[in-house]
Formats: C-alpha cells, structure tokens, sequence
C-alpha cells in the first residue's frame, strides 16, 4: 500500500471498519463468517461505537474479504489491521484499544499477507 500524498483530501473518516458478513452454502469447505455469527457481532460494534460516543468511526458490512476461514473478521482501515472477533468482549477490545486509544489487540490479530 502506498503511502498518503500531501495532495491528498483529508480522511473522511478517522477509522473504517469492515465486518464480513458473507454468507457461503451450508457445508462449504472455508466456511463464512454470516454463518460464525459476524451480522450479529456487526450490529453489536455499531452499537457499541455509538454508545461509547466515538467520532469519525464508520462500522460497514462487507461481504467476502477471502479471509471466511480464519472468521468471522473484520478489517480496521486505515491501518488496514484485521481481527478475528467472536464475542461482543472481542469488539469491545478492538473498538477500546485500537479505534478509542490508537493501540492494537495482538490476540486477535490475523497473520499478514497478500490474498491468493
């Protein structure tokens, strides 16, 4: 990813977050994160981010990232971190730790790398 320019508009918004709440048939081999509970989790974290008062913070749903087998997860831009997140405790970390104080939850962080 390069780098922002100068030149570029501000953010739009301070911290981005994309639940995946795709939804593969019954029995597909990668599983997906809408059958692991993600659109509940989603609901939560829109919620919870409202509740806790934060500020410039979106919550979207996103359908496939390709990641449905380490799920449910969800991408935090413009870091472009990704967390495996399975109890609403799991996003109220990610949402107190990285959006509120800039930090990072390392136990729920997904392993790096480019998509195949």
């Amino acid at each position: 990813m390069k780098a922002r320019r100068p030149d570029d508009p501000p953010l739009y918004f301070a911290a981005h977050l994309f639940v995946c709440c795709n939804r593969r048939p019954d029995g597909h081999a990668r599983g997906s994160c809408a059958a692991k509970g993600s659109e509940r989790l989603r609901d939560y974290m829109k919620a919870r981010a409202k509740e806790m008062g934060l500020k410039g913070v979106r919550v979207n749903t996103s359908l496939c990232l390709d990641r449905c087998e380490l799920g449910p997860c969800l991408v935090v831009y413009p870091e472009g971190v990704w967390y495996r997140i399975e109890s609403p405790a799991d996003i109220d970390q990610v949402l107190e730790r990285h959006v509120r104080d800039g930090g990072r939850v390392a136990a729920l962080m997904l392993p790096g790398g480019a998509a195949g």
